[in-house]
């Protein structure tokens, strides 16, 4: 999966948080910590400790931070766009003034939080305010100065990193395709151990730095830490979230152990027990993946005999038909025209980085933008015609239609109901490219759509990308967590990243580690400071999303076969809930779409019911597990 993150409010990240999670509750609680922030004295407020004051102080922070917004947006886009020493200046100005706005709102929020009889509404705008920032400044003079150089420089040392195959230096964007496309289990190893130590080795202090220093601001907000306050983004307490997300991981982690168990056994015969054993971890350059969060790039490898050819290839589709990059953008949009949206705007087309330019550096990953808060849509890739970004421009659409529906919303209401709902919105859609839809879009040929007899491998397909990401999506978080609340320290950042990876994913590195390393810096969203709990979410989310959307368009067959593809009903109720923004609590927009206010992993175990039976039967007698 690449980056793909919501970036219409890059600056202060935010996402829905209220004590409680019902809707109807006048008065928001404030957590106990909120008691441990710094109380400045009472002149430092624009306005009395009323609920009136309270009002009147977020009518001025929202338009405030809509004007900042905007510039601090180009400024950002200019410089993943084209990277620089003065792009890089010019973001970490902007950088800087929006943290210490950030700062000073999120104290002043915590404090009018204290008043007795607020309006929900107003509540719920503080509540998001207080934990708006990712990082956090301290009030020390020069702290969000420095927070911001940091942040900066981490940034762009990813955008500029350079992995070597064959000796020579490759980009990126590369050295990725090249870990989904290579077999040699040489050259996978000098891939994978070049980009790791290239790019995350020299961001290890900044990095230590950057955490002291946003913990320090976290603090002073009134927050155990920084993942706690990260954690207090979802409408629940930090404590209760985390619960959620073991529970969550607990209901998918039966089907992620057999789909490892046979992909293992697959490995171990193609290379033999000398590159990767029968028994315990796979080696982590082997599964088609820069971090081995997604595997289907092998699925060459794993396919079972007879029924694993599923008939067609979107690549290839893609290539024979001599479609260009533009040409997958335009048939992204023609999904969601099929469901009722509007179609995007002309300047979509005109502002949108379509691939990498061959005179600047960039950042590659793919991200979708709304430059103005309003129509400036824009999505940043470095596309290739393959099968991947084929996927991957569905779902960076998605972010960018979900940024329109809500555009009439109050400044801090102008993201997903949680920010695993903006990255699910994008993942459903993909969901529905089944054969059907590339039929009905003329990409493959009626006689060529596999029948039932290939479900094992369609579903196989599916699961090397979406089960196999989920102990990964897991992880990256329980990562920052750790390191942010003191129990992972500098002294063994790089051991507890190989140790949770191990202990999730059930994967080892090709070579051996030590403190000198810090692979975590060679996964962007660890230097770009994007919270990752979001992935892990949208993974579950997408499949009740996707239930959902087959049961309103009336499908009757096997749910991996649904698509929804030209359904008006499903884009009208989808458009409901998107154009809620995060107004409401998180279970409000659920159930406004699914009607569920739960998260579940059901609709996901229940499309691959038949593959885990599958699976279990190839595994008997295996040692699985490791």
């Amino acid at each position: 999966m690449k980056f793909a993150a919501s970036v219409s409010l890059a600056a202060l990240a935010l996402a829905g948080c209220a004590a409680n999670t019902s809707s109807t509750s006048p008065v928001a609680e404030v957590p106990a910590t909120a008691a441990a922030a710094p109380a400045p004295a009472a002149n430092a407020l624009p306005y009395p400790q009323t609920p009136e004051g309270a009002r009147q102080f977020i009518a001025d922070v929202e338009k405030d931070l809509f004007d900042l917004n905007v510039i601090t947006q180009h400024a950002a886009w200019v410089n993943n766009t084209y990277i620089n020493e003065d792009t890089d200046a010019l973001n970490a100005y902007f950088g800087t003034i929006t943290t210490e706005k950030g700062v000073k709102y999120a104290t002043q929020a915590a404090q009018y939080l204290q008043v007795q009889g607020l309006d929900a509404d107003t509540a719920r705008k503080l509540n998001i305010l207080r934990g708006a920032l990712v990082l956090a400044a301290p009030s020390t003079p020069g702290a969000a100065a420095e927070l911001n150089d940091i942040s900066t420089r981490l940034q762009s040392t990813y955008g500029k990193g350079r992995a070597m195959h064959k000796g020579k230096v490759i980009t990126g964007d590369d050295a990725e395709a090249l870990m989904g496309e290579l077999r040699n289990p040489a050259e996978l190893k000098e891939v994978w151990q070049s980009w790791h130590e290239n790019v995350g080795r020299p961001m290890r202090n900044d990095y230590t730095r950057m955490v002291e220093i946003a913990n320090q601001g976290a603090k002073e907000l009134g927050y155990a830490d920084t993942g706690a306050m990260w954690r207090s983004q979802y409408d629940m307490s930090p404590e209760e979230f985390s619960a959620m997300y073991d529970r969550l991981w607990a209901e998918t982690k039966p089907l992620y152990n057999q789909l490892h168990c046979y992909t293992r056994t697959k490995l171990n015969q193609k290379y033999g027990n000398a590159v990767q054993p029968a028994t315990g971890p796979i080696r982590a350059d082997l599964l088609g993946n820069m971090w081995a969060q997604e595997w289907g790039n092998i699925y060459d490898v794993v396919a079972p005999k007879g029924s694993g050819d599923v008939g067609y290839d979107i690549g290839k589709l893609l290539e024979g038909q001599k479609k260009t990059p533009l040409d997958m953008f335009k048939i992204g949009e023609g999904f969601y025209s099929s469901l009722g949206f509007a179609p995007l705007p002309k300047t979509f087309w005109e502002r949108t980085q379509f691939t990498r330019p061959r005179d600047r550096e960039v950042v590659c990953h793919a991200s979708a933008w709304d430059v103005d808060n309003k129509d400036d849509l824009r999505i940043k890739m470095c596309t290739k015609v393959n099968s991947d970004d084929f996927v991957t421009i569905h779902h960076e659409m998605g972010h960018n239609y979900y940024q329109r529906a809500y555009n009439q919303q109050p400044y801090l209401y102008l993201n997903g109901a949680n920010d695993g709902f903006h990255e699910a919105i994008g993942d459903f859609v993909a969901l529905s490219i089944t054969p059907q839809y590339l039929v009905q879009i003329g990409l493959l040929d009626p006689k060529k759509v596999p029948d039932e007899s290939k479900d094992t491998g369609l579903l196989l397909r599916q699961a090397m990308d979406k089960v196999a990401f989920l102990p990964f999506g897991l992880l990256v978080d329980k990562w920052r967590w750790g390191v942010f609340n003191g129990s992972i320290t500098p002294a063994n950042y790089n051991q507890a990243w190989v140790d949770l990876k191990r202990e999730y994913q059930g994967i080892t590195p090709p070579v051996a580690r030590s403190e000198a390393d810090f692979d975590p810096g060679a996964k962007f969203h660890i230097p770009g400071n994007t919270p990752y709990a979001r992935y892990f979410l949208a993974r579950i989310l997408q499949f009740q999303f996707y239930k959902a959307a087959c049961d309103i368009s009336g499908w009757k067959g096997p749910l991996h076969r649904c698509s929804f593809y030209g359904n008006k009903e499903v884009g009208q109720r989808l458009n409901a809930m998107l154009a809620m923004g995060a107004s409401k609590p998180w279970p409000d927009a659920l159930q406004a779409f699914t009607g569920s206010r739960e998260m579940s992993a059901k609709p996901m175990l229940e499309y691959f019911a038949p593959l885990q039976r599958w699976l279990e039967e190839q595994n008997r007698g295996k040692q699985c597990g490791w």
